[in-house]
């Protein structure tokens, strides 16, 4: 294996890598901004609030989107 294949192989990696991670942290940050709108309206200032909803939407986005996550990844390997 020379240089060029393996910059090309890892940078393939972590393109791969953002692209899989995208579809959870999209979520994260919809959930964030709506509990943190939430939490200005009604001037509560708890920041414990927000990281119940934010785990159950994240791995509720990751039970949905694991065949693909899982296709993406069989198929670069």
């Amino acid at each position: 294996m020379d240089a060029d294949l393996a910059v090309t192989l890892a940078r393939n990696a972590v393109y791969l890598s953002l692209i899989i991670a995208t579809p959870v942290l999209i979520a994260s940050i919809v959930v964030g901004l709506a509990i943190s709108i939430m939490q200005a309206v009604t001037q509560i200032q708890e920041q414990t609030i927000s990281f119940v909803p934010k785990v159950v939407v994240m791995l509720l986005v990751l039970l949905i989107t694991l065949p693909w996550m899982l296709n993406r990844m069989v198929v670069y390997s």
